[in-house]
């Protein structure tokens, strides 16, 4: 732990005393991550899960390339990768679109790339957003924000895709809609997915492997492969069998 800034000293207005601080702050050294290694496969699906404060967002904003302030190398296709690229896109909690432009405006925003009309059309009708295009985001529900939200994400043809809890802010139904759709999108373009979940049956349903992280600091303390086919029933016995094993990996030693 370390300290710094000035100390503190008491002050004095009318009769009354009261502390008064300048430039001081607090600041803890333990990292957030630690020794994290691991490889995803071309068209794979990997999930991150583990509990609050572990570092899974970090990990992720760390392969957006949104986070540089780290130790080790991030690398795509074996080279080395610095800062955000078309290759990795990002679907976030939120949607995040822009209010002011359309449903196709906010797919096709590509920083001065240009605009594929086309491209735009054939991902909103994937992602089951045919006939929005010209409709704002105040006019979506939440689900179909979400999905503007992938097409988007999809737009720069992106090899990974990276997902931040993408569906905990909507409804059970809407978020097993979204679930097989994002699963079935993914595979229809040859695009890898890393997942963050804090949902244990969402890992399970969708990833290809299972990377449990620990805490203090955010290391990977176990590895479970899926190896059940798709399509994937939610009740079934054998995702049950692997919902257990991330239990008990998850679980605190003791």
């Amino acid at each position: 732990m370390r300290r710094c800034g000035q100390r503190g000293r008491l002050g004095r207005q009318g009769s009354r005393e009261w502390p008064r601080w300048r430039g001081t702050c607090l600041a803890r050294e333990t990292p957030v991550l630690s020794d994290v290694r691991f490889a995803l496969a071309a068209g794979e699906v990997l999930a991150l899960v583990g509990a609050s404060g572990c570092g899974k967002s970090t990990l992720l904003r760390i392969v957006a390339g949104l986070d540089p302030d780290f130790s080790g190398e991030v690398r795509l296709g074996g080279r080395p990768r610095q800062g955000p690229d078309r290759d990795i896109g990002v679907v976030f909690q939120e949607p995040r679109l822009f209010p002011w432009l359309t449903v196709a405006e906010n797919v096709g925003f590509d920083l001065g790339q240009g605009h594929d009309e086309a491209w735009v059309r054939r991902l909103l009708e994937e992602v089951g957003l045919a006939g929005l295009e010209d409709a704002l985001p105040r006019q979506l529900s939440g689900g179909q924000a979400q999905r503007a939200a992938i097409a988007r994400a999809l737009y720069t043809r992106p090899r990974v895709l990276l997902l931040d809890e993408p569906f905990s802010a909507l409804d059970a139904f809407t978020r097993m809609k979204l679930q097989d759709l994002v699963r079935e999108v993914a595979r229809a373009h040859g695009t890898s997915l890393l997942l963050v979940t804090h949902d244990i049956e969402e890992a399970v349903l969708l990833a290809d492997r299972v990377l449990v992280l620990g805490a203090a600091p955010g290391r990977i303390v176990r590895e479970i492969p899926v190896g059940v086919p798709h399509p994937r029933g939610r009740g079934s016995a054998e995702l049950g069998a692997l919902r257990g094993q991330v239990l008990s990996a998850l679980a605190p030693p003791g």
